[in-house]
């Protein structure tokens, strides 16, 4: 069981919550495994995936989690709703739940909307990502990687490299990974990194090649240009010449450093092919890990108090 009956990010989950989803994942991942990769455990459940933003991987990843979990799932995407008509965020909720939903999926460009959600209606609420606020469940993912690859992650040394100012990622890693013990480093242009990083007790570095002789895992971020209101950096180019990842920068190091990526890859800028197509690469892990751990994610916020 979970101290939680939302998950709105990881700032709220206790360590043992995050354990307890880490090792639900571990079953899950043998259920998809299968032949048959389809379990009853949610069967009189319907979920609602909610998008107000743009999604591929994440929307997916949910889909298939809940499918191979046998709940009902409704798909809501803001283009082409009643939000283009003006209804607000929780007129759009209430009409759903009429429709008896047991559990909200949302992803919504304002920080803090899940939490807003949490406070006014009975569902089960998980963020699938809140403007520049937080991740979880990529947080979470990105956790299980990274033990299933090293083993544990209790004093580890991982880095996020990129647009930590923009990356709801970066966020939930840093909650995440300093409860399960590893120390974090955030990498990347001084424009990019905000200021009040240090105050969550991360080390701040301005040199990709000192990080990844620091580091054992790296976490390599996206540069959001879609997020960004004005000019960080005077262009992709020079971004990638200072910042990426190229295969010839690796095999500079005296160590072996696992690559990791959120996704979508900007192929060229942040990372070369050669580098997210390499064995140092887990990037396709942890696509595969995502529907494990949201399995895991439903599967216990569903033994919760179910609202009807």
């Amino acid at each position: 069981m979970l101290s939680v009956n939302h998950l709105l990010g990881i700032k709220d989950l206790t360590l043992k919550d995050i354990e307890t989803i880490l090792d639900t994942a571990d079953t899950f991942k043998e259920v998809i495994n299968r032949p048959i990769k389809k379990v009853p455990s949610l069967r009189d459940m319907t979920i609602a995936n909610v998008f107000f933003e743009n999604s591929t991987r994440t929307r997916l990843s949910f889909e298939l989690a809940e499918k191979r979990l046998s709940a009902d799932v409704i798909n809501f995407s803001a283009s082409g709703s009643s939000v283009k008509k003006g209804e607000t965020l929780l007129d759009t909720v209430n009409n759903i739940l009429a429709m008896k939903v047991d559990m909200i999926v949302m992803r919504h460009a304002s920080p803090g909307a899940p939490h807003f959600l949490a406070k006014h209606i009975k569902a089960n609420i998980i963020n699938a990502g809140d403007g520049t606020h937080e991740h979880p469940t990529q947080a979470l993912l990105d956790a299980y990687s990274i033990r299933e690859r090293l083993g544990g992650i209790g004093g580890k040394k991982i880095a996020i490299i990129g647009d930590i100012s923009h990356s709801r990622v970066a966020l939930s890693n840093i909650f995440a990974l300093q409860k399960l013990g590893a120390e974090v480093m955030v990498c990347g242009p001084s424009t990019l990194i905000p200021k009040y990083i240090k105050g969550l007790g991360v080390k701040v570095s301005h040199s990709v090649k000192e990080t990844l002789q620091w580091c054992d895992v790296a976490n390599v971020l996206r540069i959001q240009l879609e997020r960004q209101q004005s000019k960080n950096f005077p262009s992709l180019r020079e971004y990638s010449l200072y910042y990426g990842i190229n295969k010839a920068l690796l095999d500079s190091l005296d160590k072996e450093v696992v690559i990791m990526h959120p996704g979508p890859i900007n192929r060229g800028i942040e990372i070369t092919s050669d580098v997210a197509d390499s064995g140092h690469s887990i990037i396709l892990q942890q696509v595969e890990n995502g529907v494990a751990v949201r399995m895991a994610v439903l599967f216990l916020l569903a033994q919760q108090n179910k609202p009807y």
